[in-house]
């Protein structure tokens, strides 16, 4: 009889003892993979190019050629917005735009854009937009307005880029479509979270 009790105190004693290892959550990833994720802050340019190259559906040379150009000038974006946009102008225009916006390190939202516009020509276009994001700590950064940097309008491999910048925030936005507008200079793009068509 003792002998039996001593068995069962023993008993209760590893039951206590194991109770916390075996209710522990276990560890769903791999530490090595999870300082990875956590260490990554920017996209490379075979990354960037390779996106682009998929989402405007050109080849990887031209989208290569504006990567290259772009990264000379600002570097490995954290991040990219790849959407749509419209615009409308009659000398003085109107632009709109829906997109995601993708952190490299896995944040993502939706944004909203608009904003007004000079340019040259009378008519409306549709463009598809790849926007790389630079120097932006926080995703809910980019719901501001962001003015054009003057000068920086240019035109690579048929697809027009320009700068906008913020306090250290700059975004430069692909533009590819029917109609890619150089001759526009826009003042600036007000980014949100929802649609808004007040182009304030």
């Amino acid at each position: 009889m003792f002998f039996s009790s001593k068995i069962l105190y023993s008993g209760l004693v590893l039951l206590i003892l194991i109770m916390p290892i075996a209710f522990s959550k276990p560890s769903l990833a791999d530490p090595s993979q999870e300082m990875q994720t956590q260490q990554r802050s920017s996209f490379d340019r075979r990354e960037i190019s390779s996106a682009m190259s998929d989402y405007f559906g050109v080849t990887s040379e031209a989208a290569g050629s504006v990567v290259e150009r772009i990264f000379r000038d600002l570097g490995e974006p954290v991040g990219y917005i790849y959407g749509s946009e419209g615009s409308v102008a009659v000398g003085v225009g109107l632009r709109y735009g829906k997109g995601t916006l993708q952190m490299a390190n896995g944040d993502q939202t939706r944004v909203f854009w608009r904003g007004p516009s000079v340019g040259w020509d009378v008519g409306g276009n549709g463009s598809k937009v790849f926007t790389l994001v630079y120097n932006m700590q926080n995703i809910d950064q980019i719901y501001q307005r962001f003015p054009g940097v003057e000068g920086t309008a240019y035109l690579v491999a048929g697809m027009g880029v320009n700068y906008q910048r913020s306090d250290t925030i700059t975004l430069a936005p692909i533009r590819t479509g029917v109609g890619v507008r150089l001759g526009a200079n826009v003042g600036y793009l007000a980014y949100s979270k929802k649609r808004r068509f007040i182009p304030l």
